[in-house]
């Protein structure tokens, strides 16, 4: 027969025993650990969460969704198991903070890298506009588009709710900046319409000391002053005036910076036409642009023509320019929005 007494006194496990068992297999939790936790009870403003700690978690609401979040239950369910980033170290009750909105912001920088890594080409509606320019959403993140990089004629205040195509410019986690161009999107996707040797016409958008800029369906090409003539130009005022009608050629194609340059110069039947017969160019556009492509494959063969016109080589973007399809960002951290709000 069992002695009762003998087995209460064997199999007994006070409070105090099950406390230091607890502190015996506690799982150390710091600030910082990704976590799988279950949800244990829903508050009107956040949840505990279970995670194997002597006392339940919390998460606020604020930190359930990189997105805006009304109500806990958009984001979680009863008994729902999932992955949390601890926020914070236990408070005095011992309590640990936790954050779903940490992990989407940590894969949303990761995601943007790799898209950026990869040149893609990126879709996102403008939600707002400021004085520099226009804001959207990739993966959650809040991107910059400066003013410099919409290419379009409305006015920036009608952009919102539209959706854009977008390059990334800057994509810096430690300094929260998330930067775009609409502008270098659309001139890759013209770019891949384009050849080098081609003719295309154009209008004089703006003109510099060292050039002019030719619009060319809806993208912006140089026209360095070296390559509007054989003769010696003092100004590229005295060639063209803002919104002149031009046929240019094509001579180089730079994707990576987004730049496209133009040549009169290679379209001269003679020296000093674009200055004296500017009509004669134009007309003999085509047939000037075959003899060049002619010698610029020639010379790609090591083939030597011993053309009567000799091609000279063109004088592609010049690193001292500033690039034909943008203009720089600004480096003043304030003028830039944060990418993580």
């Amino acid at each position: 027969m069992v002695n009762q007494k003998t087995l209460t006194t064997e199999i007994g496990f006070t409070h105090e025993d099950f406390a230091a068992l607890l502190d015996k297999y506690d799982y150390h939790f710091s600030p910082g650990d990704i976590v799988a936790g279950t949800v244990f009870s829903m508050e009107p403003r956040g949840a505990l969460i279970d995670i194997g700690a002597k006392t339940a978690a919390y998460i606020p609401i604020q930190e359930m969704s990189i997105n805006r979040v009304d109500a806990p239950e958009e984001v979680l369910q009863p008994n729902e198991t999932r992955e949390f980033f601890i926020l914070t170290d236990e408070n005095e009750d011992g309590q640990l903070t936790l954050s779903i909105r940490r992990i989407e912001y940590m894969r949303a920088w990761e995601r943007v890298r790799q898209l950026q890594n990869e040149d893609a080409t990126v879709r996102s509606l403008v939600f707002a506009t400021n004085r520099g320019g226009a804001l959207v959403r990739i993966e959650g993140l809040r991107g910059f588009i400066p003013g410099s990089h919409i290419s379009t004629r409305k006015p920036k205040e009608e952009l919102v709710s539209e959706e854009l195509p977008l390059k990334f410019l800057e994509v810096d986690e430690d300094r929260n900046r998330l930067v775009l161009s609409h502008r270098r999107a659309l001139v890759e996707r013209k770019m891949n319409r384009l050849e080098v040797g081609e003719v295309v016409i154009g209008t004089v958008r703006g003109i510099k000391p060292y050039g002019a800029f030719i619009d060319i369906g809806g993208v912006s090409g140089l026209l360095h002053i070296s390559e509007i003539s054989h003769d010696h130009i003092d100004t590229p005022h005295s060639v063209f005036n803002v919104n002149d009608e031009v046929k240019v050629m094509i001579i180089d194609l730079d994707a990576e910076r987004g730049r496209i340059s133009l040549s009169t110069k290679q379209l001269e039947p003679e020296p000093g036409d674009m200055i004296k017969n500017r009509d004669l160019v134009y007309d003999k556009a085509e047939e000037m642009a075959a003899r060049y492509r002619e010698q610029m494959a020639a010379k790609q063969q090591g083939i030597d023509l011993n053309a009567t016109t000799e091609v000279e080589e063109p004088v592609a973007a010049v690193e001292e320019i500033p690039a034909a399809t943008e203009e720089p960002v600004a480096n003043n951290d304030e003028d830039l929005p944060a990418a993580v709000e």
